[in-house]
């Protein structure tokens, strides 16, 4: 009863307000109507890593997942990394606008509601070094609203990145494979755990391959990977 008073009073004070174009938000998003009807949603995807396709159909495995599976189990996105989803990306990571990783991660929370479920979310460590550089990690902050909407448990302790890697944006897929294979490691017992991995955006999926891998390997029964934002690995 003294959450739901406080979510009122907050309401009242500071209505929502789209981030977009600053109209009033709506559904208590930042987010207007209009604005949210133009993100760019996916059409045809793999069913296993999200890459957006060509074809109509939408549980097609993509080529290179059926030459080299992943290890998560299936990969699902809110949208397309295109404006204006990407600048609210890039504003979050580099200018620490806060506000974006609670309308991503809300939107997230609604997103999944309809994804095959999960026992608990794990966002994707950032190397210490790197998280005390930005001062916070733009994907824990997402998946700490993820797990508010879906009244989830989210576990940011026992998995880590235990060697630093280079930013994988300029690098290849082969080499963003190399650099962050053996980058994580996961500690505890994660036997029979359906998991999402939470992340911000997916290109290659070498990231949350690792990551999976660590977690299935602590006995981990599913690992999924939930994302903001989808990059097509063709541009």
């Amino acid at each position: 009863m003294v959450n739901n008073w406080w979510k009122y009073i907050q309401f009242r004070l500071f209505p929502p307000t789209c981030i977009l174009c600053h109209r009033p938000g709506a559904e208590g998003l930042d987010l207007c109507p209009d604005c949210r009807r133009g993100l760019p949603s996916p059409a045809a995807a793999c069913a296993r890593c999200a890459e957006p396709l060509t074809g109509t159909a939408s549980a097609l495995i993509c080529g290179r997942c059926q030459r080299r599976p992943p290890a998560f189990d299936g990969a699902h996105t809110l949208y397309l990394y295109r404006p204006p989803v990407d600048r609210l990306i890039l504003d979050l990571k580099h200018h620490r606008r806060l506000a974006q990783a609670r309308l991503l991660g809300q939107l997230l929370a609604v997103a999944a509601a309809d994804w095959p479920a999960c026992d608990l979310l794990v966002p994707v460590p950032l190397h210490p070094r790197r998280q005390w550089r930005r001062g916070f990690n733009q994907s824990l902050e997402i998946a700490r609203f993820a797990a508010r909407g879906l009244k989830l448990p989210l576990d940011s302790s026992h998995c880590r990145r235990q060697r630093r890697t280079d930013t994988q944006a300029d690098l290849s897929a082969r080499a963003r494979r190399a650099n962050v294979r053996g980058a994580f490691r996961a500690e505890g017992d994660w036997a029979g755990l359906r998991v999402a991995i939470i992340d911000d955006v997916m290109t290659t999926g070498a990231t949350a391959d690792a990551l999976a891998r660590a977690l299935k390997a602590r006995g981990a029964a599913e690992v999924r990977v939930w994302v903001c934002a989808r990059a097509g690995m063709h541009g």
